[in-house]
């Protein structure tokens, strides 16, 4: 929900806002799965999502898969090198098969 009212919020004109959402909504239905286990961590992506969605559209945004793609590489890059020797979890598996679906 977190995600939705970010990206309801943004200062887009009405057009760009309708783009960005179904950016939104296409990104997250390619990458939904590899976070299907854990509602926190599901929650937490769909902020990291909607923030780089945001991050990537411009007032003239008109085609929702360039923005969609962008901020995909953008979740791609990030998880890539996130590995935590701490973690109990090791979760370098799902998020190096995430992104490496993305490439």
């Amino acid at each position: 929900m977190k995600a939705r009212q970010l990206i309801e919020g943004a200062t887009y004109g009405p057009e760009t806002l309708k783009v960005i959402g179904k950016a939104f909504d296409d990104a997250w239905s390619e990458i939904a799965g590899h976070f299907s286990r854990d509602g926190l961590q599901a929650q937490s992506v769909r902020l990291r999502l909607a923030h780089a969605v945001l991050a990537v559209a411009r007032d003239d945004s008109r085609d929702s898969d360039e923005v969609k793609n962008a901020a995909l590489q953008i979740m791609a890059m990030n998880y890539r090198d996130q590995s935590d020797p701490s973690d109990p979890v090791d979760r370098k598996p799902v998020l190096t098969n995430f992104a490496n679906a993305l490439k």
